[in-house]
């Protein structure tokens, strides 16, 4: 298949947008960080002190757990799979564990 020359500039036409056919953006709330320290903390404290963090943190937000204890990478994401969030595991080395946790908006759950 091939254009014309005419064939192509009128293709590239109807790909342009012009400033007055630019839908608005609804207004986008910016996504805060918050970085919790747990570091030196054993079993269960993580899981509990990142449930307590979590009730603080809006939705859409992010938490930011640095954790130390082996233990955290098994209840740490069974906490959030309770409370329905996201997590990753970040960082993982022998030295910390970093979780980042996006709070996830729960309709029909109250606090």
């Amino acid at each position: 298949m091939s254009f014309t020359l005419q064939g192509r500039k009128e293709a590239v036409r109807n790909l342009v947008l012009s400033v007055d056919d630019a839908v608005p953006l609804r207004h986008v709330r910016a996504m805060a960080q918050t970085t919790l320290d747990l570091t030196g903390l054993k079993c269960p404290l993580p899981a509990l002190k990142t449930r307590k963090a979590l009730k603080s943190v809006k939705p859409g937000d992010l938490l930011e757990v640095h954790c130390t204890d082996p233990l955290s990478v098994i209840d740490i994401p069974n906490l959030i799979r309770e409370t329905g969030d996201k997590v990753e595991i970040t960082e993982r080395s022998e030295k910390r564990i970093v979780f980042l946790i996006e709070k996830v908006d729960a309709p029909g759950l109250t606090a």
